[in-house]
């Protein structure tokens, strides 16, 4: 009568223990991506991680797999904070585009993104959580343009590209600086959000176009009429 209790807490703390591996492989994962990109060779992940790298292939058969969890890991991560800026949208649209931006920002290293200098990846998974938060900020976007409080032309793609752009490091320069200068970009851009049928903004392109050229990587470049590069 007592063996099924013992079985089961010794299980539990398998599952306990797996859990914890996978968490810290990922982490570490994470990091060595943002330091040295995703070449780095997996025993060092495992190192940092503090498993074997039995343990890690256990967890992730490939680099891509492992490459593709981390990537819809971040996507997770940004997914939360458009839904909850599509929530607080019903009563200050401006100041949930503010929250959504600020909230990405925060989370910056944690996200191993394709539009921050991250890998691309065709996980299916990822290219969901990409299409929910384009469809969470346009929500947003639609309950701004309703209360006449942000411009009509502003699209889903904006708000990402922009918390991209946030999100880039402004090398050489002293955390409190460059903490101080994104601030200054977030409120230019917030400023910008305002209705001003002055300016005429050139047409965006749509996020399934964005979304196939990030998976497609880099164009080649076209070579010049005289034959050089």
């Amino acid at each position: 009568m007592t063996a099924r209790p013992a079985q089961g807490r010794a299980t539990a703390r398998l599952r306990t223990d797996a859990a914890r591996n996978r968490a810290q492989i990922l982490s570490a994962a994470r990091s060595a991506f943002l330091e040295a990109g995703t070449a780095v060779p997996l025993e060092e992940i495992a190192r940092r991680a503090g498993v074997n790298i039995a343990t890690l292939y256990r967890r992730f058969p490939n680099r891509e797999a492992l490459i593709a969890q981390v990537v819809v890991d971040g996507f997770g991560i940004v997914l939360d904070a458009a839904r909850a800026a599509a929530t607080s949208a019903r009563t200050d649209p401006p100041a949930a585009v503010q929250a959504f931006l600020q909230s990405v920002v925060d989370s910056r290293d944690m996200l191993v993104l394709p539009l921050i200098g991250g890998p691309q990846t065709d996980a299916p998974e990822a290219r969901e959580l990409q299409r929910d938060i384009a469809a969470a900020l346009e929500d947003v976007l639609e309950q701004g343009r309703r209360h006449t409080m942000i411009r009509a032309d502003v699209t889903a793609v904006d708000l990402i590209t922009t918390a991209a752009l946030l999100c880039r490091p402004l090398p050489h320069l002293p955390p409190q600086q460059a903490a101080a200068l994104t601030a200054r970009h977030l409120g230019v851009f917030l400023d910008g959000l305002r209705p001003d049928p002055s300016i005429t903004l050139p047409p965006p392109p749509s996020h399934q176009e964005m979304a196939d050229h990030l998976l497609a990587g880099p164009a080649e470049s076209t070579p010049s009429r005289n034959g050089r590069d």
